[in-house]
């Protein structure tokens, strides 16, 4: 049989090392998934939505540390995948998607599901470009995959259904992908002054992000010489929270009050590889310094007095040198010991008693925390899940927490588990899934079942949209549209063939969670946690403070008093 497109597309993903290919088949498809079957060295892992196939493409690129790949056939099913190709664009993930297209010859004349991907998809990807002629590969191929990797983002390949199954016997499948790792950090000169900076700040604090990832024990060393607080940004949590004397926990909206003061009180605020958005965070009468690998991040969130350009690590190996100045450490000491204090209030938040329902969510995390393995993979929804992982789950350098902090989209802890579980089939994998981001994409528990992918799905039952119902309280609107009339979740999943187990009762909590984990397929765990739980951002302004007050005396008005009672129960009685 003489070779296709398909076929040049298909080995050269194979010289890049894809193993995986996420998608729902169509007919603009039909060539690529030939070529697939025929190969037989790629596995097709068939979701039910292609936004899933997004999502699951950049979890297993995150944990396989390589480009991964997801398809979609032409017009719907390939707009399906923009939501999780947005998440990985915005999380630096690199995926390459396949977007199935229309007859090339019927471009432009409003054909069958027309649409125009190589414009859709520009503003979620690094590379977008239409095959037209076979010519045109493998080189495009490589064009796409290098993009990616090297911008750490999304390159979206669009692929008529004709021409990828054109013949193609002459072309030989490129060496395609050339990953590079220079090393990047500011000049001389630029570090002298950095150094200066930091070497006359009296009080002095860290803000620590993704971006320093692989800098654990220079940042250490560098706290220990600045005698410098850390304040950890959500997505630097998994790499820096662990063995870290110095940090003071987060900030931000699902942040610590010890983190936020941390920051407001310095003279010196240095950012290290963190983009961290909210602006109202940063102090005002401080020296804001900057070093990013990014350069056209510096200075975008706050003024700067000065930025600088490179990779965490290597920039802090070649300061430290540089700084001088003993400094004084009643400044982190304050703050460690304010972390200290807010970690035992909420330790102390987090417990369970027989019978008293429902489970307080706070317990529910800490247990999963508590019992799941040493390199367990934590995928969680936005919302309260986020929230309460952020805040118990304990991160020790080995385990990973996915979500999607920066393009905060519902739905995304069950997709990304499956990517997580497809790329490490013995790792243990917890998906933290609020009870609206489950039933937004739950048809893709058959996915779990289909390829028999052993993840352990925790459900935030509370019947409610609850962080939105906190952000409305907090503007002093009466909640509408959060109530959500929920099944047994599960007994859903017993009915398509997955281990589900429901949990009403503290005392029953770690004998489930046991099993749960202890089971060898998928299990759904549906949990009643309370849905009338605050959590409040480190700082309450006038604005807040008010429209809570606004929001009980309208619920007293609208005959809803018995929420203010039992908000009243759940928050201070334990």
């Amino acid at each position: 049989m003489k070779k296709t497109i398909a076929d040049l597309l298909i080995d050269s993903l194979l010289h890049a090392g894809v193993k995986r290919i996420y998608g729902i088949v169509g007919d603009s498809l039909n060539a690529v998934l030939d070529s697939i079957r025929r190969s037989g060295k790629i596995e097709w892992i068939s979701v039910r939505h292609e936004e899933v196939a997004a999502f699951a493409a950049g979890s297993d690129s995150l944990l396989s540390d390589s480009i991964a790949v997801c398809a979609g056939s032409s017009g719907p099913g390939n707009l399906h995948l923009i939501n999780g190709l947005y998440d990985c664009h915005h999380s630096r993930i690199p995926v390459l998607a396949i977007a199935a297209h229309i007859p090339s010859n019927e471009l432009g004349g409003e054909y069958f599901q027309h649409t125009r991907p190589e414009h859709l998809f520009k503003d979620c990807s690094h590379f977008t470009e239409i095959v037209t002629r076979p010519e045109q590969m493998p080189r495009l191929v490589t064009i796409a995959l290098q993009h990616a990797v090297s911008k750490k983002g999304v390159s979206v390949l669009v692929l008529p259904g004709d021409v990828a199954s054109l013949p193609d016997d002459e072309t030989v499948p490129e060496h395609v992908v050339h990953i590079t790792k220079p090393v990047v950090r500011p000049s001389d000169p630029e570090l002298a002054k950095l150094a200066e900076y930091l070497n006359k700040g009296k009080r002095i604090t860290l803000l620590c992000g993704a971006g320093c990832e692989g800098a654990h024990a220079e940042l250490m060393q560098l706290c220990d010489r600045l005698k410098s607080p850390m304040v950890i940004a959500l997505r630097g949590k998994e790499h820096l929270e662990y063995d870290n004397p110095y940090s003071v926990g987060l900030t931000g909206l699902i942040g610590y009050s010890s983190g936020y003061h941390a920051m407001m009180n310095c003279d010196v605020l240095l950012m290290l590889g963190t983009d961290f958005p909210y602006r109202q965070f940063y102090p005002k009468k401080a020296d804001i310094l900057q070093v990013d690998l990014r350069a056209e991040h510096l200075g975008r969130r706050a003024a700067l007095s000065y930025g600088l350009c490179g990779d965490v690590k290597y920039t802090v190996e070649a300061l430290l040198p540089l700084l001088t100045e003993t400094h004084d450490s009643s400044h982190l000491d304050k703050y460690v010991s304010d972390y200290a204090d807010v970690r035992k209030g909420l330790d102390d938040l987090a417990v369970g008693k027989p019978g008293r329902k429902p489970i307080h969510p706070q317990y529910l995390t800490k247990m999963v925390s508590d019992l799941a393995s040493k390199d367990a993979v934590f995928t969680c929804d936005v919302g309260t899940p986020t929230l309460w992982a952020a805040r118990y789950l304990e991160m020790n350098g080995k385990r990973r927490l996915l979500g999607s902090f920066n393009h905060g989209t519902m739905a995304n802890a069950l997709p990304q588990a499956i990517g997580a579980q497809a790329a490490d089939r013995n790792r243990q994998i917890i998906a933290l899934s609020g009870d609206g981001g489950l039933a937004m994409l739950m048809g893709d528990l058959l996915t779990l079942r289909q390829h028999k992918l052993p993840v352990k799905v925790v459900v935030f039952n509370n019947s409610s949209l609850s962080f939105v119902e906190l952000e409305m309280k907090a503007a002093g609107y009466l909640e509408t549209g959060t109530e959500l009339n929920n099944p047994n979740f599960a007994e859903v999943a017993q009915a398509i063939g997955i281990e589900g187990i429901r949990v009403e009762d503290p005392a029953d909590l770690e004998s489930a969670l046991k099993r749960a984990f202890e089971t060898d397929g998928p299990v759904l765990l549906d949990v009643l946690v309370n849905r009338q739980e605050l959590s409040l951002p480190p700082k309450i302004n006038f604005e807040q403070a008010h429209g809570f007050t606004l929001w009980m005396l309208k619920a007293v008005l609208n005959g809803d008093g018995d929420k203010l009672v039992e908000l009243a129960k759940t928050n201070l009685i334990r």
